[in-house]
């Protein structure tokens, strides 16, 4: 699947999608633990991870720096809203265990000197649509 072929998600459609797939890891992802934003380890089999979905929307060409963290969440706090409409979400695809089908979140942050993959588990109970 081409990114222009990935189906694009809202929260509506970020909860189905996360309602239909297992939450409990197996062995091929078993080593992700990222209920928060983590780095993705250098030692994962990328091969393991098939792109699914996307949060990105085509039509905006600077989405937002802003974070939804109603109930004094930050951006690293694992209990942290997924919300599609702010970053990091608005700027990630959603990645899926090609033997289990377990989903996570995935976006590249770009600092001033370095480029960090970043992952975080999919957490149905989480999504919101702020």
């Amino acid at each position: 699947m081409t990114g222009t072929d990935l189906p694009l998600l809202d929260a509506e459609g970020l909860r189905r999608l996360a309602a239909a797939l297992p939450q409990q890891p197996c062995r091929a992802c078993a080593a992700i633990r990222a209920p928060g934003w983590e780095s993705l380890p250098a030692s994962l089999d990328r091969d393991r991870l098939r792109k699914v979905a996307s949060l990105r929307q085509p039509q905006v060409e600077d989405p937002t720096l802003e974070e939804h963290h109603p109930d004094g969440t930050h951006g690293w706090s694992p209990d942290a809203p997924i919300a599609p409409a702010f970053f990091p979400y608005n700027r990630c695809d959603v990645w899926q265990c090609v033997q289990c089908g377990r989903a996570f979140l995935r976006y590249t942050e770009y600092g001033g000197y370095y480029v960090e993959e970043r992952i975080r588990e999919l957490r149905p109970r989480l999504i919101v649509a702020a």
